[in-house]
Order: C-alpha cells, then structure tokens, then sequence
C-alpha cells in the first residue's frame, strides 16, 4: 500500500478522484494483488520454455552507452542471429568433467538448443536446467559451457560484455578467460571477469595463476550489484602486455563503465593474446556451498559481446589514469 501511495501517477489519480471512490479502487486492486500467486523474484521458472522464449528484465543499456566516446576499432563481434549456428564462434564443452569440473558441479554440460540459443532479438541465451526427479542422471542437471573460437589475439584490448545473470542458490554464471588448449591449470592463468553464485548479487573479480598449492596466487575483489538480476550488467576487461611478454603488463576490470579492480599479468601464465573466452552456468559443487539449485531453468542472457582496440572516453590514457586510482584487490 505504502509504494501504491507513493507512485506519482496514484498521487495524480487522488488528487482528481472523490476519495471515497478511490479508496474503494485501492481496495480493490489490493484484493486483486493477495489473488495473485506469487510471483518469481530471479531468472528461474518451473517449467523450460521453448528457446524463443526466455527471462526479459529492464533492456540493455543504449547503444551510444556501450559503445560511446572514441572506443576504438571493434576487431571482434559474434553474431547473436537464430540463423547462425552457435558452434560457428563456440565450442561447447559436453559431460561432467573430471571431479564435476574440478569443483564437484552437479550439471552435465550439452550442447543441445534447450540449453543454449541464440533469440530472434539478437541475444545468447545459455540456460541450465535442473530437474531432480529425472531417472537419467545425466539430465537431472543440464547446462552450457562455450568456449570462444576466437582468442583475445591482440598484446592490448579490450573485451566487453553486457550480460544479465541469474541469481539463485545453487547458481553460478560466469564470463571468464582461459588459455587456449591444451594449457596447465592454475600455471598457464586464468581471468574471471564477471562470476556470482548463491543469489549474493556480488560480482567476483579474479585473477589466478602459480602452483595449485603455493600462497599468493589469487587475486580477488567483490563488488555488489544489488540489482544485477533483474538488469543486464556491462563488463569490460582492458589489458596492455608490451609485445606479449610473459610476466610482464597490467590489467583492469571495469562494471558498468566504473575501474574495480587492477592487476599485474602475474609471471608464468600464457600470453594474454593466447586467452579464449568462455560462458557457462554450473550448477551446484564447492563454489556453491554444496546447495542444490530449485528445479526449474536459469538464463545467463548476453546482451553483447565484443573486443575493441582500446577503451573509451579516452582510449589508452584513460586506462593510465584509471590504473592510478583503482585498487589492487586482495592476494591470497
């Protein structure tokens, strides 16, 4: 009733309203809201849709807001068309992986159209699947996983996607870098720009490298986005490495056009122009708490994707100045 009464266009209605007839209005609308079933707070629904129907929120920012300013040359954009074949620009991982993906993950990844899709509005739709009561368990928990064909093929970039992500226990959607195969995990590095798990609604800035058991080899930093599943969120990663050297260059993680986080490429991982992207929706494991998701289905939905030569509104100095005032994150 309080936010009824504070929408402005019911402020107009009462003040050229009888107030006795709007208070009967009130009363009914009212009558007709505790009706109403309950309604899903997250991208997740009991029953799969048909892949031309998927969770829409607020739209994605305007065009002249991803790509504004002096962005540079784009030098890599995927075609999200219903017409093109995903396995053009990706390869999808299938199966559970060793250790369920190293992390005990519940989900068999496919690469079937009810778990990832392009829509006929020009978006990339990875869904993951939970349905427990499914005698085969390879489908109790299905989902995507796709790996670029592209890598970032360039020694400085930058790599932007707009993304809304679903937030819900037993989730985690993630947008991240890896070498190109075959590499060595954790040694060859490993990027993550955009990841959340459990329904936090806080994205997970990390950057991996070294021994599976030395210290100081993680680099993290949290940052909450209160609303990120119901709006699409912009992430950028800009990187410079001086003719690919190993060891050598800097990087920055940006959301929504705002620095996060900053780190030294660390010594021994594989050049950043060797990184390939991936997109995927795990489900369940060690990241997770060991909670199980609801059954039901939950869209990763990519708005956009794609590499530009240098960042906006001020190409290469801008990434310079931003280096200055942006903070490390934590090492571990």
């Amino acid at each position: 009733l309080r936010n009824y009464l504070d929408n402005p266009f019911c402020n107009f209605r009462l003040k050229n309203m009888g107030w006795k007839a709007h208070l009967k209005r009130i009363k009914n609308e009212l009558e007709q809201l505790v009706a109403e079933p309950e309604s899903q707070t997250s991208q997740q629904s009991q029953a799969p849709p048909s892949q031309q129907q998927y969770q829409q929120y607020a739209p994605p920012p305007p065009q002249q807001q991803l790509m504004g300013g002096q962005p540079g040359q784009v030098y890599w954009q995927p075609q999200f068309r219903p017409d093109v074949p995903v396995a053009q620009d990706w390869n999808s991982k299938i199966g559970n992986g060793p250790d369920g993906w190293g992390n005990q993950e519940l989900q068999h990844y496919t690469a079937e159209q009810q778990n990832v899709f392009y829509t006929p509005d020009g978006k990339l739709v990875l869904r993951a699947i939970a349905n427990s009561s499914c005698p085969n368990p390879e489908q109790k928990y299905t989902s995507a996983r796709l790996v670029s064909r592209q890598t970032l093929a360039r020694d400085q970039g930058v790599l932007t996607a707009v993304i809304l992500s679903p937030c819900a226990e037993g989730i985690w959607p993630a947008f991240w870098l890896l070498p190109q195969e075959p590499f060595a995990w954790p040694t060859d590095g490993e990027v993550d720009i955009a990841e959340t798990w459990n329904g936090d609604c806080e994205n997970h800035s990390c950057l991996h490298w070294g021994q599976h058991h030395e210290p100081d080899k993680h680099r993290v930093l949290g940052t909450k986005i209160p609303d990120m599943q119901y709006r699409p969120v912009r992430y950028d990663l800009a990187w410079v490495q001086p003719g690919g050297q190993p060891g050598q260059g800097r990087m920055i993680w940006y959301i929504d056009g705002r620095p996060v986080m900053k780190g030294d490429i660390p010594p021994g991982t594989r050049p950043m122009r060797d990184m390939t992207i991936l997109l995927n929706v795990a489900m369940g494991g060690n990241v997770c708490g060991g909670k199980t998701p609801r059954d039901g289905y939950y869209d990763m939905v990519v708005h956009q994707l794609l590499m530009g030569s240098e960042p906006e509104y001020g190409g290469w100095q801008r990434f310079e100045n931003d280096w200055v005032h942006t903070q490390l994150g934590n090492t571990y």
